[in-house]
């Protein structure tokens, strides 16, 4: 019961003091405690005379957060604002685990399959298997509800320890089965593939840089290493970062002596050198790393600490350039402001982040013009100024800063296969979907005649039946077939899907050993790291 002149908490006053602890927590920045801020007050004050006073009736909650990101966008183009709802899932990722039942799944015609049990997680070890169909969850339908990916996501995903019941359709049982699931940590891997592209070089694709990748990485190459490897490849391409120390971690491996990784320096953030401790696991390791327009920040960092120690041959096209370091600002509400408190500079002093003094727009257009200027298909569309020249510190090669690392070798973009039919049936789903299917169909006698992945890699090839079933299944999407362009595209078409079905049958690992069969860059690195002089050459030796 509310008292006579006492008001109930409406939803105006969670607004006003949703505003007041976003001030608040403005004021406990270093650069704020010192002394009270006017400017500060001013945003406050004005957020409040519209809560109050507009002639319309506004969200307010919304206006703050899109005052705070337009805030930070004409900052620089990676301080961000992250919601409360969105930090945990953004956070997941680099912590490398998050809480489930630990399943790979995708959606058929609106049915959850499970695409894989996780190795050691909560529902193998219940005996949940590729191919199932979850049905229910917790009682409650979720076959032919038009269930999103997010939807079985927050029906799956939860506190460890806490139960969820799941009823699962499987091909051969009679009636459907019941299962409890005791939820618990699952790891999420930052190494998508290792193995050996021949008998003396192994292969290492990463896709981000997180809490665990040093460790996996490091059990990747001991693994590797067992197999006699003597030459490393890294695969960064599409990369897009994460946390720095990891990529310090993973470059320390590579000298045998202290040396500069990488350093950081900002307004109030004096300058912090990262080394190298010296005992150089991969010391003698020839490398070489991969590199594209989506190899960003944390990958830039490591490719950047191998050239400018002419350690190791960087390989592909030109990287992003993200040279600026981001710390989290959690709010009162558990939002985060991410901002950006200091750049950092290869070893040589490069800073590698491209100009983003013309505004945010200007600055993704800019990376944009990289696909319609022709730069992805050769290198002499890229021009550095003399004033961003640096020399390597052994070698004395050179090397540019301000928008990206420029390879040693670059290569081409492939497009000899491309066409707009390929290009419809990626964009529209349709060799995932065939895959999937077709995974599914077939998974007792895929099984049955292959019995290992390598039968299956030297055998395995699409009957011409199933390259017209794929053909009908994508006219059904709206996709009209060209038989010019399947031509240019159909070995292409034929690899993607033989690599997804791998990926079905095997995991992610097995999808790279196909897809990277045909690869040019890859083909490039091999030629290079397995030929001393010539590897040598590129370095200045």
């Amino acid at each position: 019961m509310v008292k006579k002149n006492q008001q109930p908490a409406t939803s105006n006053n969670m607004k006003k003091l949703t505003i007041l602890s976003i001030i608040l927590s403005l004021l406990s920045i270093p650069a704020f405690s010192q002394a009270l801020n006017e400017n500060t007050y001013k945003i406050g004050r004005t957020l409040g005379l519209i809560d109050t006073w507009y002639v319309d009736t506004t969200d307010i909650n919304k206006l703050t957060e899109n005052t705070i990101v337009e805030m930070l966008r004409s900052l620089d183009p990676h301080s961000v604002y992250i919601s409360a709802k969105d930090v945990k899932e953004m956070n997941e990722p680099l912590t490398g685990n998050f809480e489930g039942i630990g399943i790979q799944f995708n959606l058929l015609r609106d049915t959850i399959i499970v695409i894989e049990p996780i190795g050691g997680g909560p529902s193998e070890k219940v005996g949940v298997l590729a191919g199932d169909r979850i049905i229910e969850i917790d009682g409650e339908k979720v076959a032919g509800i038009g269930i999103s990916t997010t939807g079985v996501r927050s029906k799956l995903m939860g506190m460890k320890g806490t139960k969820v019941n799941i009823k699962i359709f499987r091909t051969g049982s009679k009636d459907p089965l019941d299962f409890t699931i005791v939820r618990d940590k699952i790891p999420i891997t930052s190494l998508d593939a290792a193995y050996m592209l021949d008998n003396q070089t192994g292969y290492v694709k990463l896709n981000k840089f997180a809490a665990t990748t040093a460790q996996e990485f490091s059990s990747a190459v001991d693994s590797l290493r067992r197999q006699e490897m003597k030459n490393l490849v890294i695969d960064l391409r599409s990369n897009g970062g994460g946390y720095m120390v990891a990529a310090t971690d993973i470059a320390d491996m590579f000298f045998a002596d202290k040396k500069l990784l990488v350093f950081i320096k900002g307004r109030r953030n004096p300058r912090q050198d990262y080394l190298s401790n010296g005992l150089g696991t991969l010391a003698d390791t020839r490398v070489v790393v991969l590199t594209d327009e989506g190899s960003a920040s944390a990958s830039e960092i490591l490719a950047g600490a191998l050239q400018d120690w002419d350690r190791g041959v960087i390989i592909g096209r030109r990287t992003f350039g993200k040279g600026l370091v981001q710390n989290g600002f959690y709010l009162t509400d558990g939002s985060m402001i991410r901002l950006t408190i200091a750049r950092y500079y290869t070893p040589t002093g490069r800073l590698i982040q491209s100009p983003y003094d013309e505004g945010y727009d200007k600055y993704m257009e800019n990376f944009y013009k990289r696909y319609t200027d022709g730069e992805l298909v050769t290198a002499d569309s890229i021009h550095f100024p003399d004033s961003l020249k640096f020399k390597t510190l052994v070698n004395e090669r050179n090397v540019y800063g301000g928008g990206g690392i420029m390879p040693d070798v670059f290569v081409p973009a492939d497009t000899s296969d491309y066409s707009d039919y390929y290009r419809s049936l990626v964009r529209r789903g349709i060799l995932n979907s065939f895959a999937l299917e077709y995974s599914d169909k077939n998974r007792k006698k895929l099984a049955a005649d292959y019995r290992t992945f390598e039968d299956f890699r030297n055998r395995f090839t699409l009957s011409q039946d199933e390259i017209k079933s794929l053909i009908s299944k994508a006219e059904e999407a709206g996709i009209k077939y060209n038989d010019e362009q399947f031509s240019i595209s159909g070995k292409a078409i034929r690899s993607v899907i033989k690599a997804l079905i791998a990926s079905n049958l095997w995991q992610t690992n097995e999808y790279f050993m196909i897809l990277n069969e045909d690869d040019k860059v890859i083909e490039k690195a091999l030629s290079i790291v397995n030929d001393k002089p010539d590897y040598d050459r590129i370095l200045g030796y």
